[in-house]
């Protein structure tokens, strides 16, 4: 009986030291991926080229004049993965095995100055009876700035974003003596709110 208890309470014992042990082991993977959480982003510089058309007409009917432009911009995209949301649930070890499940893709930081949108002389075509202003300007900016937000999901910046943190964590992973390296992603629902904005006839292209 009281071999049958020491048995018990060494078994017990072992349970607990492993159990330790692998709780110690997921508490340096995390700290050690979230110490490089500023290095897993990807900054993507996208240029848009903004057509516009504005037509002049009396009464809804009689078109007098149509005026079209072309101007040039560019938006900065920084994306990354907030790797402080990890948790120790988020981290599977089982001996040089180990399972990493991240956060999804999120923009970190999104730049469009109106500085950079550039109106192209050489091609711009309107008249003193329909002309462009500054207002239609900006409502072209605008209008440009929501189309790169709702479309820059499908650009393939979620998938350079998850490769390059992936290769990241992968070496880290590997300096720190672990031999097969999974690392998946929860899925980028999306990265920005689709949103709409009434307003100037325009294309984008």
């Amino acid at each position: 009986m009281i071999a049958t208890i020491r048995l018990s309470l060494w078994t017990l014992l072992v349970v607990l030291t492993l159990f330790s042990c692998e709780k110690d082991k997921r508490t340096l993977v995390i700290s050690k991926v979230q110490s490089v959480s500023k290095l897993a982003t990807t900054e993507t510089i996208i240029d848009k080229t903004v057509v516009g058309t504005k037509t002049k007409s009396v009464l809804g009917l009689i078109r007098l004049n149509q005026a079209n432009f072309v101007a040039y911009t560019e938006a900065t995209v920084k994306t990354g993965i907030d790797l402080q949301k990890l948790s120790e649930y988020d981290v599977r070890i089982d001996g040089k095995e180990i399972t990493l499940h991240l956060p999804p893709v999120e923009v970190l930081d999104f730049q469009y100055p109106f500085q950079k949108f550039v109106v192209d002389s050489t091609i711009l075509d309107d008249s003193w009876i329909n002309r462009f202003d500054i207002v239609n300007y900006e409502e072209f900016y605008r209008q440009a700035e929501l189309d790169i937000r709702n479309n820059l999901q499908y650009t393939g910046i979620v998938d350079v974003t998850q490769n390059k943190t992936r290769l990241l964590l992968t070496s880290m992973l590997k300096n720190l003596g672990y031999e097969a390296i999974f690392i998946d992603f929860e899925p980028t629902v999306q990265l920005f709110k689709p949103l709409k904005i009434e307003g100037i006839e325009h294309v984008v292209e």
